[in-house]
């Protein structure tokens, strides 16, 4: 094998390497999602007396995120594998950047809303 086509094998090795660390990365956003989802619907309420619906819904938000993170990162890493096994590139729709990103800023804005309504 030429040089060339060594440093292409390896090119696409590491891409794909690549490919897997981030897929498990989509899987301990996701994970982190779940146990922040926990904490927030179960264990804070406990702490903090009061209602706990608030706490829940947000624990829900957490938790329905973790579960989509770790869906998409499945679907995101197949879509990756396959455009390079035609020799091309996946990049991470706008859609579903804009989509994580709003659902993480309204969950944050609302845990912080609830933080200060809640005192303590």
């Amino acid at each position: 094998m030429s040089e060339q086509a060594t440093d292409a094998t390896d090119a696409t090795r590491r891409t794909r390497l690549a490919n897997e660390r981030t897929f498990l990365a989509w899987w301990r956003t996701g994970l982190t999602a779940l146990a922040v989802g926990f904490g927030a619907g179960r264990l804070v309420p406990e702490l903090a007396g009061g209602s706990n619906w608030p706490f829940e819904v947000i624990g829900v938000g957490f938790t329905v995120a973790g579960v989509s993170l770790m869906g998409y990162g499945y679907v995101r890493h197949r879509a990756v594998e396959r455009e390079l096994s035609h020799g091309g590139y996946a990049s991470l729709p706008d859609r579903v950047a804009l989509v994580f990103a709003a659902v993480g800023a309204v969950l944050g804005v609302a845990t912080a809303l609830l933080l200060i309504a809640n005192p303590g």
